[in-house]
């Protein structure tokens, strides 16, 4: 079905839908570089995310009081459900990631992400016993060799702490994974963006209380760039990229939006040469084409549409 509805869509409506889906890509890559440019200013992990977070509450909030309007009211179940996704999809991805990215640079950073696919697979063979199938396999292989080569490169330039950046960045992918796993049922219930705006809602309570038992309030006397930052992150690269996969959702369907969406690593690969001055070769290029190819081949329909 989803085939059909990019086949027969108007030809503007199509274009519409791929620009959509493209701006929204390049929008969430730009988090990795502007958590980058505030790590330079001497800010930390759990300030900048509850920073992002806060600022970002408005708009969340917003988000699911336009998705529920008419609705019917959210029952114990469903409260219950939203609190655990809020905190493992939203509040823990977010921080694990942007711990990460204090040692490793934004390409690599992006390019594990980018595995969340994969690692939907892996969930759903060991949860509920889906099979993977040998052509899925096969493409996570790729995907991860990808990975593992850049990986490889960056260790050579940071050492061990590059090994320890990858690995958070690697379990923020995987509690996104357990989000998307687990949120199948809800989604139908409350719909997508209902869904996502109470989840992130009760993910920046997460990232304000943690901060409280962390950190001093002296710890939000940061330089006025960092605010600034923490604002276009969470307009830019948090909110509006959510609105703009969705409407790209609509008009062309999940799997040519999440095909679009490819071009996000790439968008952040040269990003990161540009503004961070973040390296740029070979082993870089062609680590990326290895996850993008593999992640395509895993995400792509094994059937046609009837």
């Amino acid at each position: 079905m989803e085939h059909a509805r990019a086949d027969t869509a108007p030809a503007s409506v199509l274009s519409t839908g791929l620009l959509l889906a493209a701006a929204g890509s390049i929008a969430f890559s730009g988090k990795a570089i502007i958590v980058k440019l505030a790590y330079r200013h001497g800010v930390d992990a759990v300030t900048l995310v509850m920073l992002r977070m806060v600022l970002a509450l408005p708009f969340f909030v917003l988000m699911a009081w336009w998705a529920g309007r008419g609705k019917a009211s959210l029952t114990r179940a469903d409260w219950l459900g939203v609190v655990g996704l809020g905190f493992c999809g939203y509040y823990l991805s977010s921080f694990l990631d942007f711990w990460g990215l204090e040692f490793i640079s934004a390409s690599l950073e992006r390019l594990i992400l980018y595995l969340n696919p994969t690692l939907v697979l892996v969930l759903g063979w060991l949860l509920f016993k889906k099979r993977i199938t040998q052509r899925q396999g096969v493409a996570m292989a790729i995907s991860y060799s990808g990975v593992l080569l850049v990986f490889g490169h960056e260790v050579g330039l940071a050492g061990p702490h590059a090994a320890w950046g990858a690995l958070l960045v690697f379990l923020s992918a995987v509690t996104y994974a357990v989000y998307l796993t687990y949120s199948g049922q809800l989604v139908q219930r409350l719909g997508a963006l209902r869904l996502a705006g109470l989840a992130t809602t009760v993910a920046c309570f997460f990232c304000i209380a943690q901060f409280a038992l962390l950190r001093p309030m002296t710890a939000l006397q940061v330089p006025e760039v960092v605010l600034w930052l923490s604002f276009l992150n969470a307009t830019v690269c948090t909110v509006l990229p959510v609105l703009l996969v969705m409407m790209a959702i609509e008009r062309i369907g999940p799997g040519l939006t999440a095909q679009t969406g490819m071009i996000g690593p790439m968008s952040t690969l040269m990003m990161g040469v540009w503004i961070l001055g973040e390296a740029f070769n070979a082993s870089i290029l062609v680590g990326t084409a290895l996850v993008l190819s593999g992640v395509f081949w895993v995400t792509r329909p094994t059937g046609r549409a009837n």
